[in-house]
């Protein structure tokens, strides 16, 4: 018989879980408080222009397999513009470009980089020496030797490693915090090792980074067709109120407009939001909703800069040692100015700063890094503030993510937990959260689930890193 299942939260998680709700042939209803689909990964109308804005930019990698198997459900790859290298500023000289060598004969992983990252001016031959050195224990580890560093920092692997401090300022923070969204300091060491071992070293294609073309909530619309024309229903604008529970299994969702009764509930919304939706007798009866408040939130900044002309030479831009992490070259807007977006990952420090202060810490950096930005000031500004962007992956984490369905140790057996902060042994990123969301699905329906990750290439297997 056909079941219907209600999806809490319309970000990457709930879209993933709905997918693949609807190919096994139940019916999903999703539950969205915004008007369209994306979550913390959508557009939005700016209300001083009519423009349409990316919250934030958010890029996938060649190692995203199933946020790329998603994209692929929803008709959407085409949309999507990979990049085989990134460029890192180095003023006054042009931009450093680390590219992944695609010839995987002759440079296979982990040798992919490597005469790219010799070429590299803005690290001297001593850095670029340290740098390797640690590489070579990430690569000699392997998946299970990042286990022990779990509940510690990521700076305390730098330090054993004799990182130089300009070395750490302008290689490892950068990838660090972007990636983890928290820096080195703060952040849980197995996660950022996995994002070196798995997203830079294990294969040539991993590194890869994929932007989108086109508004980011434009990569959802097929979503909402695929889940309508298969029998299930979109209730977005709506708020979810609480998560109906019996004492013995949970019955619904309670939203301003009524009640949605279900065969199972997914929760797809952030920890602080799930904590809000459950009871007493729920949580304490469903041991993985004890610990939501221990999880805490890391929040990420968008500032849109237009200018009158053509600033940026490459698609994207890393800034080592500047306050702003990434540039990305948006092309020309509906009125022929230079779109450039810039990301301030981790941001907490700016999250009480007006507008004036971001754009004006923002614009010095862009004209650090930029030639032709020097002397120009934007001709319209708009900073994009989200608080509770990510979950923070800080050490000792792992403790209280929630895996996706009830294990061993008890749960409600038709409450199904997605989110990218649930225990996906990913860091909190889109690609977790397509995870949690293939997980839950698959733990309702008995169908699919997670798909496997990019094989590391020979080579990476033999020295270690399998």
């Amino acid at each position: 018989m056909r079941r219907t299942v209600a999806i809490v939260g319309g970000g990457i998680a709930g879209i993933a879980a709905a997918v693949r709700i609807v190919e096994s042939g139940d019916a999903p209803i999703v539950i969205e408080t915004r008007k369209k689909l994306g979550g913390r990964a959508t557009s939005f109308t700016d209300p001083r222009t009519g423009h349409t804005l990316d919250n934030c930019q958010h890029v996938l990698m060649g190692c995203c397999t199933n946020l790329i198997d998603l994209y692929e459900r929803l008709g959407v790859l085409d949309r999507i513009e990979w990049h085989h290298s990134s460029w890192w500023a180095n003023p006054p000289h042009e931009p450093d470009e680390m590219r992944s060598s695609q010839n995987w004969a002759l440079f296979p992983a982990p040798a992919h980089f490597t005469m790219s990252f010799l070429r590299m001016r803005g690290l001297s031959f001593a850095e670029k020496r340290a740098i390797g050195r640690a590489c070579w224990r990430l690569i000699r580890m392997g998946t299970r030797g990042r286990i022990a560093w779990r509940g510690k920092t990521f700076d305390g692997f730098l330090g054993e490693t004799r990182q130089p401090a300009r070395a750490i300022e302008r290689f490892w923070e950068p990838v660090v915090v972007s990636a983890c969204n928290l820096p080195s300091a703060a952040c849980d060491a197995s996660y950022a090792m996995q994002v070196f071992q798995e997203g830079f070293l294990a294969n040539a294609w991993s590194p890869a980074i994929g932007i989108s073309t086109v508004p980011l909530v434009e990569l959802y619309d097929a979503a909402e067709r695929i889940i309508v024309e298969h029998g299930g229903e979109l209730r977005l604008g709506e708020s979810a109120k609480g998560i109906t529970y019996d004492g013995e299994r949970v019955t619904g969702v309670a939203t301003e407009s009524g009640f949605v009764a279900a065969s199972a509930v997914v929760s797809a919304v952030p920890a602080d939001r799930l904590a809000k939706l459950c009871s007493v007798p729920l949580r304490r009866a469903d041991r993985r909703l004890r610990d939501l408040e221990k999880i805490k939130p890391s929040p990420i900044l968008g500032v849109h800069l237009f200018f009158d002309a053509k600033v940026m030479d490459t698609p994207h831009l890393v800034l080592p040692g500047r306050g702003t992490q990434w540039l990305f070259d948006k092309g020309l807007d509906e009125e022929g100015r230079s779109h450039v977006h810039a990301v301030i990952s981790g941001a907490d420090a700016w999250m009480d700063l007006d507008e004036a202060e971001i754009v004006r810490r923002v614009l010095a950096d862009v004209q650090w890094a930029l030639p032709r930005a020097k002397g120009l000031e934007p001709v319209a500004a708009r900073s994009v503030k989200e608080k509770r962007a990510t979950f923070a992956v800080e050490p000792g984490v792992d403790e209280w993510r929630p895996s996706n369905a009830p294990d061993a140790r008890g749960g409600v057996r038709n409450l199904l937990v997605a989110g990218d902060w649930t225990a996906t042994g990913w860091p909190a990123t889109m690609e977790g959260a397509a995870r949690s969301g293939y997980a839950a699905a698959a733990a309702w329906t008995g169908k699919g689930g997670v798909l496997p990750d990019v094989p590391p290439s020979w080579l990476a297997k033999a020295l270690g890193l399998g």
